[in-house]
């Protein structure tokens, strides 16, 4: 049976579609009512593994209780974002490498098993009632019409007269009974907003290093490009010149070639210094913003790229740069490795969300464990960027970047 996702709790017009679903609600909740009776057991288990731990049977109590558990809470999580339209994920410590009286002491401290414990409690007492009441209310008239039909006393008559209201109060309120419930084991099972945090902490630093690992391999970088290219060419041009200062009086011919190569050298150590500052922040982004730089890479590729980018102005600059760098990055791989025949490119700034879809009809294959894409994914990062590659065998490959941005 499939279970109906509650999209309102307003009474709905009587009618096949609302008897249907409260009917299913009235299943659902039923099965949740009959699962609190093991909910019940196994958190008075749960106690008694506490307890009997420094004896040593809470060991072997618990790794038969914990399991257990966790199977009942998954059901209830799977129960729970079904009627609520989402999904109830767990967040448990992990255990991998634990022994035997390991996996115990990492359950005793782990908050999520906690919250388990306290899902139990609720399942068994709260929620227990919860869940009991709509079914209880859709066949009290049916048990006192039994008992009026059997009997025929004025009791059974009076209770069958007042309950026979409990249809319409069953339909009024089993939607609201059923998300209630709903709510609670979310609350219960889902993440805690400290393990969320915890997470978040954990991810910005990971992240934190990778930025400072690459910003440090760019800095090497532009030093190493430096030394061997300007650096080089300016300190040829320095020397031409001071030799050509001492031949203009006794060789003014070769103090002219002298300085027709310092000249030369001079252009090509300022295109030495373009490549750098390209490598940095490109000019052409500060000319014609994300959306131009984009379609000027996208203009001498050998194959042809269609464009659909709606891109403000505005966008803050490191974002932009990164954006430029991952799009150039997938364009380079489209063209040296998926063999495509097209490619296309759309992008878009919408709810403060920068995203960048690029793709091709190649062969496919890619994936995040190429260099290439690797790096761009740590350079997004480290503005809480994400990307994913879709490339089958076969192709088409398709790179999605999302970098929350806002706009000035």
């Amino acid at each position: 049976m499939a279970i109906p996702a509650i999209t309102s709790i307003r009474p709905r017009p009587v009618d096949e579609r609302g008897l249907v679903d409260r009917l299913r609600l009235t299943a659902v909740a039923a099965a949740t009512f009959l699962l609190g009776v093991p909910a019940l057991v196994l958190g008075i288990l749960t106690l008694l593994s506490v307890a009997l731990g420094p004896l040593g049977v809470g060991f072997v109590l618990a790794h038969a209780v914990v399991p257990a558990t966790e199977a009942l809470a998954r059901l209830h999580r799977r129960i729970s974002g079904a009627l609520l339209g989402e999904d109830v994920e767990a967040a448990y410590a992990d255990t991998a490498g634990r022994g035997f009286l390991g996996r115990p002491t990492v359950w005793l401290r782990d908050g999520n098993r906690w919250r388990d414990f306290g899902f139990l409690a609720f399942s068994g007492t709260g929620g227990f009632v919860i869940s009991g009441l709509p079914a209880l209310l859709l066949v009290t008239p049916f048990v006192h019409l039994v008992g009026l039909i059997i009997d025929g006393s004025w009791f059974w008559l009076l209770t069958f007269a007042i309950s026979s209201v409990c249809p319409l109060v069953w339909w009024v309120v089993t939607p609201p009974l059923v998300r209630a419930r709903a709510y609670a084991e979310r609350s219960l099972l889902g993440h805690s907003r400290v393990a969320d945090l915890e997470r978040r902490v954990e991810q910005v630093e990971e992240t934190r290093a990778e930025t400072l690992d690459h910003s440090a391999a760019e800095v090497r970088r532009i030093e190493r490009d430096l030394h061997d290219g300007a650096q080089a060419r300016i300190a040829a041009v320095g020397m031409n010149v001071g030799l050509a200062e001492k031949l203009l009086a006794t060789d003014p011919a070769a103090a002219a070639e002298l300085l027709r190569e310092a000249r030369e050298t001079t252009v090509s150590a300022l295109e030495d210094l373009r490549s750098v500052v390209r490598g940095i922040h490109p000019p052409v982004l500060a000319d014609r913003g994300l959306a131009g730089a984009i379609e000027a890479l996208a203009l001498p590729l050998p194959i042809p790229v269609t464009l659909r980018l709606q891109l403000p102005a505005g966008l803050p600059a490191p974002v932009e740069s990164a954006a430029y760098f991952a799009v150039a990055e997938c364009l380079a791989n489209t063209v040296k490795h998926s063999g495509a025949g097209r490619a296309w490119i759309t992008g878009e700034h919408r709810d403060g969300m920068l995203r960048l879809v690029v793709g091709d009809d190649g062969r496919g294959g890619a994936s995040l464990a190429g260099s290439g894409l690797a790096g761009v994914a740590r350079r997004l990062a480290a503005f809480d960027g994400t990307m994913t590659v879709l490339s089958p065998d076969g192709g088409p490959t398709v790179v999605t970047m999302e970098v929350p941005c806002p706009t000035s």
